[in-house]
């Protein structure tokens, strides 16, 4: 099959790195496969190098200082669009992993990786149309799957996330890596992803300088936030952030986006790893800890319970997570069972799940060709009022 894998950005994100090693371990089962996206900040490439086999079509997209979201949003669409729309009939599959990839591709099947719900009208009417109207989806967890059934009436199919368990395992074993980290940053919880409302960045802060205050044995720990790149306009919340910190006045640092080769390193030396997003697909970022060997805790959420079962420590509330932080950072739990989870995730089953799906789908059009909507008949993001339904 000639698969077109479609997402928004070069830089890491959850739906970037899934679309990536999918990519990569369906190529190696003999698929031909290729990557579109929009080549940000004049990037040409992803945040890591690919594996030739995968061919990657970076669109080009210049920045606009003075643009709102709502516009970056269209204009992230129109111009995926345009580009691929040239290229779509060589492929025997188009699946995007994102709203604004979704919007450029239809028709197309989809990964809903998490449910949002977004107050910029146009990522509103951006994540309802690219919901609703792909050909078929698929969920990364059963509780996500199940979400979009109560909301939408739609039956996605569920294929669980791999995770690189290897390469964070190698990082445990990096002590040079790990060394460096630990000069840098001392002892420290670690959470990745960015700073942005749906991580439950406040939370976790609030968290953090609660177990500082209230054991001295924590009072040189340092919270660090690492890597994420976003479309989405926090600002305000990122100030907040930051305005609390000072209120609070711990030490945070935030890393920016990272290196490929420093993130394994940086996992594996976390004193613990913090997972409190308010909605989470899966939880990429906390299996990959588990493979690290570092304890996590997570927000207390039913996909999360459905992935991690009880290998990770539940939280619900600043109160609650800085308790859940102390425990694991006091008594380590052993590591075997969540390296073992970590283990379970592969790429490579993952890849074989979504080619499995393909063909079924090309069996299903090829019987009962599925309708195929044009771009210019469907309701446009700038002016659809479409929200989510909850």
């Amino acid at each position: 099959m000639r698969i077109a894998l479609l997402t928004y950005s070069t830089r890491p994100r959850g739906g970037v790195v899934h679309t990536l090693a999918l990519a990569e371990a369906l190529a190696a089962l003999g698929e031909d496969v290729h990557v579109w996206t929009l080549g940000r900040h004049g990037d040409t490439a992803f945040f890591r190098p690919v594996a030739p086999a995968v061919t990657v079509h970076a669109v080009p997209f210049e920045a606009r200082e003075e643009e709102t979201v709502g516009e970056r949003i269209v204009r992230s669409i129109d111009v995926l669009r345009a580009a691929f729309a040239r290229r779509r009939d060589h492929y025997d599959i188009v699946h995007a992993q994102d709203c604004i990839s979704a919007n450029a591709a239809l028709p197309c099947l989809r990964t809903i990786h998490h449910l949002d719900h977004f107050t910029t009208p146009q990522l509103a009417a951006c994540h309802e149309k690219a919901v609703v109207e792909p050909y078929a989806r698929i969920c990364v967890s059963q509780s996500v799957a199940d979400e979009v059934s109560a909301g939408w009436g739609l039956t996605p199919t569920v294929i669980p996330n791999g995770v690189d368990a290897t390469r964070f395992a190698a990082g445990a074993a990096d002590e040079a890596g790990r060394k460096a980290w630990r000069e840098r940053l001392g002892s420290y919880v670690l959470a990745l992803g960015g700073i942005e409302p749906r991580k439950g960045s406040l939370d976790l802060l609030e968290a953090y300088a609660a177990l500082r205050a209230s054991d001295p044995r924590h009072q040189d720990l340092t919270l660090v936030l690492g890597g994420g790149e976003t479309l989405f306009d926090y600002r305000d919340y990122r100030a907040a952030f930051d305005a609390r910190a000072r209120e609070l006045g711990v030490p945070v640092v935030v890393t920016g986006v990272l290196a490929e080769d420093e993130l394994p390193p940086l996992v594996a030396e976390a004193r613990a790893l913090a997972m409190v997003s308010t909605k989470e697909g899966f939880g990429l970022a906390a299996l990959e800890a588990l493979a690290a060997g570092v304890p996590v805790v997570a927000r207390d959420l039913p996909v999360l319970r459905e992935v991690f079962g009880e290998t990770v420590a539940y939280a619900a509330t600043p109160a609650e997570i800085a308790l859940a932080l102390g425990k694991v950072l006091d008594t380590p739990p052993d590591p075997a069972a969540g390296r073992d989870l970590a283990a379970h995730h592969t790429w490579a089953r993952a890849a074989v799940a979504h080619r499995a799906f393909y063909e079924r789908i090309r069996a299903q059009d090829a019987s009962a060709p599925i309708p195929r909507t044009t771009m210019t008949s469907a309701p446009s993001i700038a002016s659809s009022g479409h929200t989510q339904r909850r």
